[in-house]
């Protein structure tokens, strides 16, 4: 009987197109514990091979498979040719599902619940807007347009003068937070918006100097050292092992040095 397996996740690397089928690599974390006498494993990469037909209904494309979170049901294969199957196991897929981002959904049920409440108030507001601007008009002298004018005049002055330290603040908060970074880090970028090339795929890092950055991360709490990122494309140009690492222990954002394009 066929042994099934299942894998969730993203695409860690580009999308490569045959006749009949797309093919992409994916990473799933191994176990945090292990047998006593036995090493702990760290990730396994596979590589998923979907039908055409099956992957344009989708609605995934190039881009969009390296940041959506999908859902293979498949079977492994040893059969792929190695050129064709950078990673460690080869899966034929029988069916592909894209997962919704848990934030939209979030998001979108919040903002369901907020609309018809703020409906309702703005009803209930207004004719109480209606009357009190009748009366205002009603009890007030001749002069107070003059004086309304002026008060309007002061309040237009006064967000320009509370925007200057606001965006001071905000830079003086980058630059913290970038100080208990690693040396010579630039900026932090999302880990999901780092595109691999497919020639990093290929190779496996070093285990144990893997685990030694590991190690580190989990003692700092921050990488040895930034991720050179290429300006713009955001293509990772120096230290697969650091993006494998913060891949391992699912880092949000991975500081970064920028590489401009030449």
């Amino acid at each position: 009987m066929p042994h099934k397996i299942t894998l969730t996740g993203s695409a860690t690397g580009p999308l490569r197109e045959y006749d009949r089928y797309v093919a992409f690599d994916m990473r799933e974390k191994g176990s945090p514990s292990a047998p006593k006498g036995l090493k702990k494993s760290t990730f396994i990469s596979y590589t998923v091979f979907v039908a055409k037909k099956a992957f344009n209904k989708t609605g995934l494309t190039k881009k969009s498979i390296m940041h959506e979170k999908i859902l293979i049901q498949g079977e492994p294969t040893l059969d792929i040719p190695i050129d064709e199957c950078p990673g460690e196991v080869g899966v034929i897929c029988f069916q592909i599902t894209v997962l919704p981002n848990k934030n939209d959904k979030e998001k979108n049920q919040s903002e369901a619940k907020k609309e018809p409440k703020q409906e309702a108030s703005a009803s209930s507001e207004a004719p109480q807007r209606t009357e009190s601007k009748k009366q205002a008009e009603e009890q007030a002298p001749v002069s107070q347009p003059v004086a309304k004018v002026e008060k309007k005049e002061v309040q237009s002055i006064q967000p320009e003068v509370q925007q200057e330290p606001t965006e001071a603040k905000k830079a003086e908060e980058k630059k913290k937070i970038l100080s208990n970074q690693p040396k010579g880090t630039q900026d932090l970028l999302n880990f999901d918006d780092i595109i691999v090339p497919e020639e990093f795929l290929k190779t496996r890092p070093n285990p144990e100097k893997t685990q030694k950055v590991i190690d580190f991360v989990k003692r700092t709490g921050r990488l040895d050292e930034p991720l050179t990122i290429e300006k713009g494309s955001k293509i990772l140009k120096d230290g697969y092992r650091r993006y494998v690492v913060a891949k391992t222990v699912k880092m949000d954002k991975v500081p970064v040095v920028y590489e401009y394009q030449k």
